[in-house]
């Protein structure tokens, strides 16, 4: 019969029978944030690799074998973490799958330009017991800034095997792997093994009420480690975790043991002597959550000392003038505008021809679907609903969303990739922190431009919850790709009047911008309203990683970008907007009595409140139906209009004659702008927010909030205008 532990470790990695017969060594792959930790993941695993999430977790997680002189690893590539005193789900996902998961093996994978500081966490895994490989990559980096680093010396001294490599260009995997092999397979009498003494391992020394403290507690917590027949982290890791009260760590602790040590009266007797005499030299818990912490900062710059050689000169120079423009005061809001205004730029304009040509490809096969349906003998209401529902809805929504996210996210990754990303979040924290938010959530703001529910996952990066919950409520109100293609109709037939070329391109950027300032602005005051009224908090600090500047590699990142975001949100839309076009196709073409439909009675009833908001029966009914997918927004609107029974493309003068001849002015235009930028989240976004908040009250509120704020902004506009330029 299998022990708990061995089943906790086959749920974490999700290995199959066959692999556990096997005995495939499990390696644990953790490291900092941006040290590029997942780029030798990806090396290492190929395409043999998949993802999913943690038991119990929305974290996502990545496993692939990496198959070297005829052994077999599974690489499980943890959340990026600083530390295992974790404050987040991605860092007590990291924590636990260390300290419980048993793997075989952890490669802790540093940054060579900032060795000193990633040591933390090589130090605290150390310290866990656990058998540890230590990589150094971005060497190229530090050879670039003149960083010198004696890797045996360092290796010396942490009584680890340690490899360098450049993951980038793949260089020194197989010395990483070689060093794996000797660590995991080698012999003690070979005098190649890795395996230490106890005794030998450099220990992190504590101040001295710390070390009597724990004299006091771990002798008692080996005798109960020893006893649970548990690969446990060492009693002295646990000992310290538990001084420091991390309530975190003990409740894994307790799901792994099965009982709580802390309940047990000879150690709960032990940690409330150690209580009363810390509080009788008058330390507090704070004192001592910070020396603890300290503990490993001094080591660390104690290891490094003549292991890492600095240049004379400043070796970050570069790096700092281009941080001295991205991210000042002057220049850097600045910047940040043009920048989204040149991506914008580029998505719109090199999106009109590859989605025309996608619109002809996927329409003409419509037409010869059709006849070989009626070849086929297929009765014409079910060709009618399948081809010219279900099919046009779908082929729509490919052929107007799929161009410009294929440009939007590579741009995107590109700049992630480069660096700038985290320098725009570094620009908007002040902002988020002036509205009790975490300034992360410029970078899940930015995210929710190709999609949202992109943003709302990517809202895990937030270690609050009640930011989190922030970040997803607000993400709406960035547009998304979707929304696109209705803006720009209108902005192109209404704001920009007769200008054409790359004026016109120009001017309606600028427009777009200027309507997404506008989405920016409100996402921070409704931030700030949340704060102060039912997701009341202080805002938590947090580090944010300033990652050198590197030159992109433009390839992966395309191929990545184009695999991991564009087609899998263009599939979540698509799987979306099927059921839309059934819906869609019946409310057209079922009547209700004479010519009326129910799409036409829908419309009629919701006019009277639609003409409040400055729009139309019509234009409401085009964003209800809608929801599924809003690239079809504009195409409902057109089909209500010519009152047809499926989805129309109508463009240029003819589109601008059918909107002005069924009462559109330039108030129409722009309340419809209005409510296309707030208004209900996609149903995509709405199935995402439930599963990452796991709560149907926060998802109809994220509902709610970009709608009533829509719904007040378009009858204010509208009133304005009425009452500045009546008719």
């Amino acid at each position: 019969m299998k022990s708990k532990a061995a089943a906790l470790t086959l749920q974490q990695t999700c290995l199959s029978p066959a692999q556990e017969k096997t005995q495939q060594k499990v390696i644990a792959l953790a490291g900092n944030p941006n040290v590029g930790k997942s780029t030798i993941f990806n090396a290492l695993t190929g395409m043999k690799q998949h993802t999913g999430n943690w038991p119990g977790k929305t974290v996502v997680n990545a496993r692939g074998t990496c198959t070297f002189h005829d052994n077999t690893y599974t690489l499980v590539d943890i959340p990026g973490c600083y530390s295992l005193m974790a404050h987040s789900a991605e860092e007590e996902v990291a924590r636990d799958f260390i300290c419980f998961g048993e793997p075989d093996a952890v490669i802790v994978v540093c940054d060579a330009t900032c060795l000193e500081r990633n040591l933390n966490l090589v130090l605290q895994i150390m310290e866990a017991g656990r058998p540890v490989l230590l990589c150094v990559n971005l060497l190229d980096e530090a050879r670039k800034k003149k960083i010198r680093l004696d890797l045996s010396l360092l290796s010396f001294r942490l009584r680890l095997p340690v490899a360098g490599t450049t993951a980038r260009s793949s260089r020194g995997l197989d010395e990483l792997l070689d060093e794996l092999e000797q660590m995991l397979f080698s012999s003690p009498l070979s005098g190649r093994s890795s395996a230490l003494p106890e005794a030998s391992t450099p220990r992190v020394v504590y101040p001295e009420y710390i070390e009597e403290a724990l004299s006091l507690l771990v002798p008692r917590l080996k005798r109960i480690c020893s006893a649970s027949g548990k690969k446990l982290p060492s009693a002295r890791f646990i000992g310290a975790r538990l001084l420091d009260a991390n309530e975190s760590l003990q409740a894994s602790l307790k799901n792994y043991l099965g009982f709580d040590p802390a309940a047990i009266p000879e150690i709960s007797g032990t940690l409330e002597e150690i209580r009363q005499m810390l509080e009788d030299r008058g330390i507090s818990r704070e004192q001592l959550h910070d020396d603890l912490a300290s503990a490993f900062v001094r080591t660390a710059e104690r290891v490094c000392k003549g292991v890492v050689f600095y240049p004379d000169e400043d070796c970050d120079k570069k790096d700092r003038k281009l941080d001295r423009i991205f991210t000042s005061r002057l220049t850097g809001f600045p910047i940040m505008l043009l920048g989204l205004l040149g991506i914008f730029w580029l998505t719109i304009t090199g999106a009109n021809y590859p989605s025309a040509l996608l619109s002809r490809l996927l329409f003409g096969l419509e037409d010869r679907l059709a006849l070989l349906f009626s070849l086929a003998g297929v009765p014409a209401v079910l060709t009618d609903v399948l081809l010219h529902g279900v099919y046009r809805v779908m082929a729509w929504v490919i052929s107007v969303m799929l161009p410009p996210m294929a440009i939007f996210f590579p741009l995107f990754t590109l700049l992630e990739d480069f660096g700038y990303l985290p320098r725009v979040a570094f620009n908007l924290d002040r902002c988020f922190q002036s509205c009790s938010a975490c300034g992360k959530q410029a970078l899940t703001m930015c995210m929710g431009f190709g999609c949202n529910a992109a943003g709302v996952t990517g809202c895990r990066i937030i270690d609050s919850p009640r930011e989190r919950l922030i970040a997803i409520i607000t993400n709406n109100f960035v547009p998304c790709n979707g929304r696109f293609p209705t803006m720009l109709s209108i902005i192109t037939l209404f704001l920009i009047g007769g200008a054409g070329g790359l004026t016109g391109s120009l001017l309606g950027a600028c427009i777009l911008v200027a309507l997404i300032v506008l989405g920016v602005l409100m996402t921070f005051l409704v931030s700030r309203l949340l704060s102060a009224t039912i997701l009341k908090g202080v805002p938590s600090s947090f580090t944010l990683e300033m990652p050198p500047y590197r030159r992109p590699q433009i390839l992966k990142v395309i191929v990545r970008s184009i695999v991991d975001r564009t087609l899998k949100v263009l599939g979540r839309a698509v799987i979306s907007a099927a059921p839309a076009g059934l819906l869609i196709w019946v409310l057209a073409n079922v009547p209700l009595s004479g010519q009326t439909t129910l799409l036409t009675a829908l419309t009629g009833f919701l006019d009277p409140f639609a003409r409040r908001l400055g729009m139309d029966g019509c234009i409401l009914t085009g964003f209800l139906l809608g929801l599924p997918a809003n690239e079809i927004v504009v195409p409902i609107i057109i089909m209500t209009y010519m009152a047809r029974g499926s989805l129309l493309e109508v463009e240029g003068v003819q589109l601008m004659q059918l909107f002005t001849a069924n009462g559109w002015t330039w108030i129409t235009a722009v309340s419809t702008l209005l409510f296309s930028l707030m208004h209900w989240p996609c149903a995509t976004t709405l199935l995402t927010i439930r599963k990452e908040s796991g709560s149907l009250k926060w998802t109809l509120l994220s509902f709610l909030v970009p709608t009533v704020c829509g719904i007040i902004l378009c009858f204010l506009f509208t009133t304005a205008a009425l009452f500045l330029f009546p008719a």
